[in-house]
């Protein structure tokens, strides 16, 4: 990742949009910048599949973010004599094929073309397995819990963050021990069972996870995850989980036994799904 200090006067082509996913449609933007390029983000703060700073994990282009409530007033002039002022030696956009921009959208790429001294590249709708890619479609899967149709499309496995909480302790106890995290901002698949890797301590792991609420017990909702074989005696303040795959839907068991012996199933299977990557 280039460094969050580039000078804007060094930038020569830049992408602009929302971005809220870095998936391969925006991937296929990113491949017409030049050695000099950056990417010009339009923050709606509504970005869940990669909010805040999460998109700059997924290029090597420097990211420069524009708040939408401090540019939507603009004119389409207005924006444009905006991106010659602050990159100076701007001689490339590059947008995609529905690109909008002005005070209520009133700019087309048509007006962008006519107002911009240098070139505007489009780059067409892009699909996969015969859909578009879009981030709205990829929100769909993850809602669902269609992880592995979201990765296809996403390019990368789709990935939360968060702070490690105190759990209910029994998991310790009678079950296996698990991380819980508090997430906020990021978009949650749906509640049950995934495979999935866990970034603890600066270190990728096999992991099961889960998520929902814990109906067999207390009834609140958790995010757990399970770091297969391995015993950790220290677990950092931050933690990632990657999805890689579906288990099963969260569910009710009668006893902690029956709770117990599913869990354990869900391991067996978790292994299995990662053993084939």
């Amino acid at each position: 990742m280039k460094s969050c200090f580039t000078l804007k006067s060094s930038i020569t082509s830049i992408a602009i949009g929302g971005f809220d996913g870095m998936h391969l449609a925006h991937q296929e933007l990113f491949k017409r910048l030049d050695t000099n390029g950056a990417i010009v983000v339009i923050e709606t703060g509504y970005a869940n599949l990669t909010p805040k700073t999460k998109r700059a994990l997924y290029t090597n282009y420097p990211l420069f973010y524009y708040p939408l409530e401090g540019i939507k007033h603009l004119t389409p002039i207005e924006f444009v004599a905006l991106l010659n002022e602050e990159f100076p030696n701007l001689q490339k956009i590059v947008v995609g094929f529905d690109f909008k921009f002005g005070v209520h959208a009133s700019g087309s790429i048509e007006l962008l073309q006519s107002l911009f001294k240098g070139d505007v590249e489009i780059v067409n709708e892009f699909f996969y397995d015969d859909i578009a890619v879009h981030s709205r479609v990829i929100r769909e899967y993850i809602s669902s819990g269609n992880i592995t149709k979201a990765n296809q499309f996403l390019g990368k496995n789709y990935t939360i963050s968060g702070l490690h909480i105190a759990g209910q302790g029994i998991g310790k106890k009678q079950f296996v021990p698990t991380i819980n995290i508090e997430c906020e901002n990021f978009l949650l698949p749906s509640e049950g069972i995934y495979a999935t890797y866990s970034i603890v301590n600066g270190i990728k792991y096999s992991s099961v996870s889960f998520l929902g609420h814990r109906v067999s017990t207390d009834g609140k909702y958790a995010i757990e995850t399970h770091i297969l074989d391995q015993k950790l005696d220290h677990v950092d303040s931050f933690v990632e989980i990657e999805f890689v795959s579906r288990v099963r839907d969260n569910k009710k068991y009668d006893n902690i036994n029956e709770l117990k012996s599913q869990i354990l199933n869900d391991i067996i299977v978790t292994k299995e799904i990662l053993s084939k990557i």
